[in-house]
């Protein structure tokens, strides 16, 4: 495994001065005045922001407390009313212009990225594909997905039902460090295009991209006030965030999740929650094993494994195992170590001493426990502080923790079985159902296959760009993964609230003055019962015209 040289250092982003990053704290909601001038209360103390790639102090944010947030989200709802009055089609064309000013703007975001969460630079870009190609994607479909709509009444050519979608109010966004730009714009989007307001809440260890995110926000034409960012601890600023808003959004572990979801359930208002996950991934017998040893690679240790979507669990059917765990190692063993601001190295740095603790006991549990390490197996503080190779473990015990929780590192675990029934068995085995992937030389039993897996998204002979890069099909987890989806017209419209309107051109539908009640009743239902049929007819010739 080898690594690249190239400079970490703030001062060397080509983009990127440390008073870039403090000129940034400024736009965090804590620094604007209140309407009466006076700035809002809270604790003055600061956040420290420092570089993974070097362990080195970048900057610091404001320490926001209740009453910043309370002042955040005053500000937001007072804005909104207004925003939720402006065309569907005025707020897609911002929505719009911001996805330009992202690409326009990449290089510099690209450095933000890498400087705050020590990825790679093949990694970070992948952000600055997400954000654009989903701005493209809420601004040509917001129009439709909020237009009102008709639907059948109650009884047809006497009624009508029109169903219109109202924004939420304020939607509050509680976002991850691993993937900054796209899970926090990723949800925010949606959200401010269907007349929403947005408080952002980032992890405190990533906020300067979301901080610049609400610049190029301004810059595109959005009115003052509906993206507001509260930086803070999360024990801090969550509760009255989300005891202060009509939804919440989140991404980040299961344990919090749950917390956030009691909290949303006793407010009364609607939370998607994208969470944990032990991801696996099926190799069958027939499937090319040097096209999946690349692709798992890619499933197993992009971003270095910090990836909602990552796979940490292997089952090749037994035939395909030793040539796959070969391939696997081979391809392992090519990849780059480095945190230039350069595409040279395929994988960064874990983002804290945390997450590299986290790791080394997740592997360290599985060697006690009988499993071999095939390769890495070990940090390497010669490329940066918390830099771990990726690794491949084989014998893992079923009751491991690499085996049963999420490790969010470079580590997966390869395990030989019977046959693709029995990889379905053992990939179902998890109370995760986040994302899974399914490799083989037939398509179509693959995706027989992967509609046996009990996950949100399953890609077959893909790791996991054919589902999340699909921004027309929702994207979410079963189980422990989470609740609610995100993407395709179901993710902007978690963020509405329906109203039926049902129009009578006849008076009160109730019974008739002139007929005996027992006369109606049964030709009320006899009319059902030809209603049943004519629908049951209508149905039979749709089926055969799509056939044809």
């Amino acid at each position: 495994m080898s690594s690249t040289d190239t400079p970490t250092a703030v001062g060397d982003a080509p983009t990127l001065a440390a008073r870039r990053l403090d000129g940034l704290t400024d736009r965090a909601a804590r620094a604007r005045p209140a309407d009466d001038g006076d700035g809002p209360s809270g604790d003055p103390d600061a956040i420290d922001v420092f570089a993974p790639a070097t362990d080195e102090r970048i900057g610091s944010v404001p320490a926001c407390g209740a009453d910043d947030v309370a002042a955040a989200v005053e500000r937001a709802r007072a804005a909104q009313e207004a925003w939720a009055e402006t065309p569907a089609a005025e707020r897609a064309r911002i929505v719009e212009r911001f996805g330009e000013l992202v690409a326009d703007r990449r290089e510099e975001l690209l450095d933000v990225l890498q400087v705050e969460t020590g990825k790679s630079r093949r990694t970070a870009v992948e952000e600055l594909f997400d954000v654009p190609t989903g701005c493209s994607y809420v601004a040509s479909e917001a129009p439709d997905a909020l237009a009102e709509e008709r639907r059948r009444g109650v009884a047809p050519g006497i009624t009508t039902a029109t169903v219109t979608r109202e924004p939420v109010g304020v939607v509050g966004v509680i976002s991850p460090w691993n993937y900054p730009l796209t899970l926090s714009m990723g949800d925010a989007i949606p959200a401010l295009a269907a007349g929403n307001a947005v408080v952002l809440k980032p992890d405190e260890k990533t906020p300067y991209g979301a901080l610049l995110c609400s610049e190029l926000l301004e810059l595109a034409g959005l009115p003052d006030d509906l993206f507001q960012v509260v930086t803070g601890e999360g024990p801090e600023i969550g509760p009255p965030l989300i005891d202060a808003v009509d939804y919440v959004a989140f991404t980040g572990s299961t344990a919090v999740g749950r917390t956030i979801a009691e909290r949303a359930g006793r407010n009364l208002i609607g939370c998607s929650l994208e969470l944990g996950g032990n991801n696996p991934l099926v190799v069958c017998a027939d499937a090319d094993v040097d096209e999946v040893a690349r692709g798992a690679v890619q499933a197993c240790f992009s971003n270095a494994g910090q990836l909602c979507l990552s796979a940490e669990r292997i089952y090749v059917v037994e035939s395909a195992y030793q040539e796959f765990l070969d391939a696997f190692v081979r391809e392992t063993e090519a990849l780059t170590l480095g945190v230039g601001y350069d595409y040279d190295a395929d994988l960064g740095s874990l983002v804290d001493a945390d997450q590299l603790a986290r790791v080394e006991s997740h592997v360290e549990d599985a060697r006690e426990r009988g499993a071999t390490v095939e390769t890495g197996g070990r940090a390497r503080p010669d490329v940066a502080p918390y830099c771990y190779e990726p690794t491949v473990l084989t014998g893992v015990d079923p009751d491991a923790t690499v085996a049963c929780e999420e490790t969010f590192g470079p580590v997966a675990a390869v395990t030989p079985v019977p046959d693709a029934a029995a990889a379905v068995d053992a990939a179902n085995n998890s109370p995760y159902g986040l994302n899974a992937s399914v490799w083989t030389a037939d398509r179509e039993r693959g995706a027989e296959l992967a509609r046996e897996i009990d996950c949100g998204t399953v890609n077959v002979n893909d790791a996991f760009l054919a589902t999340w890069g699909a921004n027309d099909a929702p994207m979410g987890g079963f189980g422990d993964s989470g609740l609610g989806r995100r993407h395709g017209r179901e993710g902007i419209q978690r963020y509405t609230e329906t109203r039926t309107v049902g129009v009578s051109r006849v008076g009160p539908l109730t019974f008739p003055d002139r007929i005996p009640t027992d006369w109606f009743v049964r030709g009320a239902f006899g009319a059902m019962r030809v209603g049943r049929r004519m629908r049951r007819g209508v149905d039979a010739v749709r089926r055969r015209l799509s056939r044809r």
